[in-house]
């Protein structure tokens, strides 16, 4: 008998696999999911009562602190949760050279459009 073999099937799994890392990575996924609850129940709900509203009168309702604030908030748990999601899905179905490829792009893209959003509702909000 080889000494591998008279190990425990736990003591050959410690320290391997994904039950050393990973754990991070799913628990920002299940925060930001969590804060994505109420944040996007809000912003529909804000949608839906504007519905009514002309262009001025809404975007009078974003330059509103509160609003800016909570719209900025989406914005960021949106793209990261977005992120961490692409990140995933590109790392269980892509492999070689494109593994790494689409993580940056997906990053950089996520990370791009979540800036843009932040500089767009900052410049309503002052009246830029």
């Amino acid at each position: 008998m080889n000494r591998k073999s008279m190990r425990s099937p736990l003591a050959r799994a410690i320290g391997l696999g994904s039950a050393k890392s990973g754990i991070e990575h799913w628990w920002a996924q299940r925060i930001s999911a969590v804060a994505l609850v109420p944040l996007t129940l809000w912003f529909v709900a804000s949608i839906i009562a504007h519905t009514a509203s002309d262009y001025a009168g809404f975007m009078a309702w974003l330059r509103k602190p509160y609003v800016t604030v909570l719209m900025i908030a989406l914005l960021i748990a949106l793209f990261y949760h977005l992120a961490l999601g692409l990140r995933v899905i590109i790392e269980d179905y892509r492999h070689s050279w494109t593994k790494f490829a689409g993580t940056i792009a997906a990053q950089l893209g996520c990370s791009a459009l979540m800036i843009a959003g932040i500089i767009a509702t900052l410049r309503i909000a002052f009246g830029t």
